[in-house]
């Protein structure tokens, strides 16, 4: 034990000689900046469940100035709309744009569709012989406003264009169980596949293959930041155990924005 406690005495020192004992102090790139909000009723500051959301959170730890426009019960295809709202507003004086939303695409049933769709078309080529027309297929974005990869299209086609310079992030949709507002509004678990035939899991895929395809970066809130109603044992992170287990409460949206606040130190908020 005394030989162990000489060696770490040692390496110590040596590594002091090596990084001389500067102080120093990491400072968060999203500290201080002005960011946007696109969503649903987990990001709508009118919605009941949470006192303080997770941009709240981002907002007292980070100082970062949340412009929240996210409306309850929206899906991807009121994103664009979203979008001109925060521009009219403070035009190009944001820094960053989040958007989390997908969950009540889901729920409404709506088809996933496709990325692209393909047409033949001639294009100048030329490799170690002179250069001629030749046939090719092409691809270009579908946008659908009634399929879920086609409203993403539209969406991030008109985000990217009005926010060319700015960080443009995606959360994907977290795990969701029960949601029994009212009669009218009585929402079952991701364990059944909705309308359409499809199950959470796709939507959520969706978004993070969005990301390749509009070189946008993607947090998958799905996976990492933990929350999983499915089990009574996570109940006490959502609104109501019985009611509503897909609106995060105080404890659930602290810990999406503990995630949201690690994860955002990898990534720039401004260029």
């Amino acid at each position: 034990m005394k030989t162990r406690s000489i060696r770490f005495a040692i390496l110590f020192f040596l590594l002091t000689l090596t990084f001389p004992a500067v102080a120093q102090t990491i400072v968060h790139p999203w500290q201080g900046k002005k960011v946007a909000y696109f969503g649903d009723s987990i990001t709508d500051p009118r919605n009941k469940a949470g006192k303080k959301k997770y941009w709240g959170l981002l907002q007292e730890w980070l100082g970062m100035t949340p412009y929240v426009y996210a409306v309850s019960g929206r899906q991807w295809d009121d994103i664009p709309r979203q979008a001109e709202k925060c521009h009219a507003d403070h035009g190009d004086s944001i820094d960053a744009v989040i958007i989390f939303i997908g969950t009540n695409d889901y729920n409404n049933g709506v088809k996933l569709g496709e990325w692209y769709y393909e047409k033949e078309e001639k294009v100048m080529y030329g490799h170690g012989k002179p250069k001629e027309m030749v046939k090719r297929m092409r691809r270009y974005p579908c946008m659908d406003k009634d399929t879920y990869r086609g409203r993403i299209n539209i969406a991030l086609d008109k985000v990217k264009k009005m926010y060319p310079e700015k960080q443009i992030v995606l959360l994907t949709p977290i795990h969701r169980q029960n949601f029994h507002a009212n009669e009218k509004n009585w929402q079952c678990s991701e364990d059944y596949t909705n309308q359409c035939g499809e199950y959470i899991d796709e939507y959520v895929e969706s978004v993070k293959e969005a990301g390749n395809i509009w070189a946008v970066p993607v947090i998958d809130l799905n996976a990492i930041c933990g929350l999983f109603p499915i089990i009574d044992e996570h109940a006490g992170y959502f609104n109501n155990a019985e009611t509503d287990r897909l609106h995060p409460n105080d404890s659930g949206h602290r810990r999406i924005a503990r995630t949201l606040m690690y994860q955002l130190l990898t990534l720039p908020c401004t260029f």
